[in-house]
């Protein structure tokens, strides 16, 4: 080995040292993406980020820009201004694309192919070496398995929309964008998706999920960012958006050991008979029922326990309606 090869070696070994510890870039990065058609403007200057292994819900009223952001962030549209990265390549590079999912609201595959058929299609146009027996797998997960050999022009809309779900999973993504996944599904098809959602992030496979089901968004994601007239209304976890869960309980005989009981949960306010508590973000679930447990033994009655947070609806139509009156004004 001559000097300049060892110094190279050395080199490389070096380098390798330093990267180690530096995260992966996110798995979807877009900066100041705009979007015109003719005189309207369908996106103004939309930013987010989904990090690996993270599930994001986009969320927002019909007309929000929320499909449109996504074709652009796959390449579909074009943006009239702004950057993207898939994975840390630009979105134009096929072989970022090639790494992600994608499950359109809109769909249609060719109703004389069977659901395998369909599914070993789109492997070949992925050039993904992918076995026949993981595309069973893959038609198994959404519970299309024993419908494998039948015509897809025989399937409901729900099961048009597992086949559809498959086709985003089989060539393993590291990506996978959900365009309303469940909007033909009954309440059990909704479940199955649900967890299919979280099984993918505890793989550390990145999920943007576009929804108007706002409980199943609120059940499955980090973060959520809400477009509203083509613009980010808001963003954040579920409790940067919601605030502090709390717990309100109306109680009577309420002796000082117990109100430093209740003192000892969190902040508490009062009004009249009713406590509310804010409860420990780092609470597993014992919390409350541990609180009410130590105020019946201290001779405290319980007559009510009820959650005192607002839901994501709440929050999103206060955002909505808090943008519509702003605009309103403007206008006058």
């Amino acid at each position: 080995m001559t000097g300049s090869t060892a110094v190279g070696n050395a080199a490389l070994r070096e380098a390798a040292h330093l990267f180690a510890g530096v995260p992966p870039a996110p798995a979807v990065w877009c900066s100041g993406l705009r979007k015109r058609y003719g005189q309207r403007s369908a996106v103004s200057d939309v930013s987010l980020e989904v990090g690996r292994g993270e599930i994001v819900g986009l969320l927002g009223p019909n007309g929000a820009g929320k499909t449109t952001v996504i074709k652009m962030l796959l390449g579909l549209v074009h943006p009239d201004a702004g950057e993207v990265m898939l994975l840390g390549r630009p979105a134009a590079d096929p072989a970022a694309r090639a790494r992600v999912g994608y499950l359109p609201e809109l769909f249609r595959y060719q109703p004389w192919l069977s659901a395998a058929e369909v599914l070993a299609l789109h492997v070949r146009l992925a050039a993904a070496d992918i076995s026949v027996g993981e595309q069973r797998d893959c038609l198994s997960l959404v519970g299309l398995a024993e419908r494998a050999g039948d015509r897809v022009d025989g399937f409901s809309k729900g099961m048009q929309q597992r086949l559809g779900l498959a086709v985003a999973l089989v060539a393993r993504p590291e990506l996978v964008v959900l365009d309303e996944p469940t909007s033909a599904l009954d309440p059990l098809g909704r479940a199955d998706v649900r967890d299919i959602v979280l099984a993918m992030r505890s793989r550390g496979v990145a999920v943007l999920l576009n929804s108007h089901l706002i409980g199943e968004v609120e059940r499955v994601c980090d973060r959520v960012v809400i477009l509203d007239s083509g613009g980010v209304a808001a963003s954040g976890t579920l409790l940067e958006l919601l605030g502090q869960r709390q717990v309100r309980l109306q109680l009577s005989d309420i002796s000082p050991a117990a109100e430093a009981r209740l003192a000892a949960t969190g902040d508490v306010e009062r009004a009249g008979d009713w406590f509310t508590v804010a409860v420990p973000a780092d609470d597993d679930g014992t919390a409350v029922p541990d609180v009410v447990r130590d105020l019946v033994t201290m001779g405290a009655r319980v007559h009510a326990v009820e959650p005192a947070r607002i839901s994501l609806e709440e929050r999103l139509l206060g955002i909505l309606r808090a943008g519509s009156a702003t605009r309103s004004g403007e206008e006058l």
